[in-house]
């Protein structure tokens, strides 16, 4: 059987940005790359004859896929034409990983399937505080909580709320949707007309950024508000 012919791979830096690996990754997420194109961002840089890229479906293509190179010796990698040692510890260090954490038996994430669960996530925490805060809560496409971040903090009265930092952390760990949450200190959760008014321009911002703002919540002391059920700034 002859061997598959690799086709051409251009140099990134001939390549459009949103072609490129990394930016690829940021922008879609790791799982939207291939193999070749992980491999290359791991490798970082190519060999005199070829671009990373094209070491990278190379190295693929010899072995039989991401499978064989699991199973590839540290001599056996290096005797790839383009992969030095450092290379190849790259290499076995990044599958090593991979190996590591399909041992490991993942937490359990907290699903958000209403705003009673937001509460229960952070009542405990911000509805005893003395100065007002604004949170955020990043949810993945399943709802599931990536993480709660504190954007903002305030007077004893209010938050000085920036749409664009509600919105920074999101892009950055990629979450399609969020949660807003702040609390009241004087334990009264009621929205003001500001809470109001400044949900709509996050609701706003959110849709041009293709970022869903699930609710904006306001935390008292052993109650909330959620302004989605209001129709309070998601009219």
């Amino acid at each position: 059987m002859s061997p598959s012919k690799i086709e051409y791979q251009p140099l990134i830096r001939d390549m459009s940005p949103e072609e490129r690996p990394r930016e690829k990754l940021q922008t879609h997420g790791a799982s939207n790359l291939s193999n070749a194109e992980l491999l290359a961002i791991i490798l970082r840089t190519g060999s005199a004859s070829d671009s990373v890229l094209a070491l990278a479906t190379r190295m693929l293509a010899k072995f039989g896929g991401l499978g064989g190179l699991v199973n590839a010796s540290f001599g056996e990698l290096c005797d790839v034409t383009g992969i030095g040692p450092a290379k190849a510890c790259q290499v076995q260090a990044a599958l090593q990983l991979g190996k590591n954490l399909g041992s490991l038996k993942l937490p359990v994430r907290d699903v958000v399937k209403c705003p009673d669960d937001v509460f229960k996530l952070v009542k405990n925490e911000m509805g005893f505080m003395e100065q007002e805060e604004l949170r955020v809560v990043l949810l993945n496409n399943r709802n599931q909580v990536i993480k709660i971040q504190p954007i903002c903090t305030g007077t004893i009265n209010t938050a000085a709320i920036r749409v664009a930092e509600v919105f920074k952390l999101a892009i950055r760990e990629n979450s399609p949707a969020l949660v807003v949450v702040h609390n009241h200190p004087s334990g009264d959760p009621s929205p003001s007309q500001d809470d109001i008014k400044v949900t709509r321009e996050m609701v706003a911002a959110g849709k041009l950024l293709g970022i869903d703002v699930l609710d904006h919540m306001v935390i008292g002391r052993q109650e909330f508000v959620s302004l989605k059920e209001k129709g309070m700034g998601f009219e």
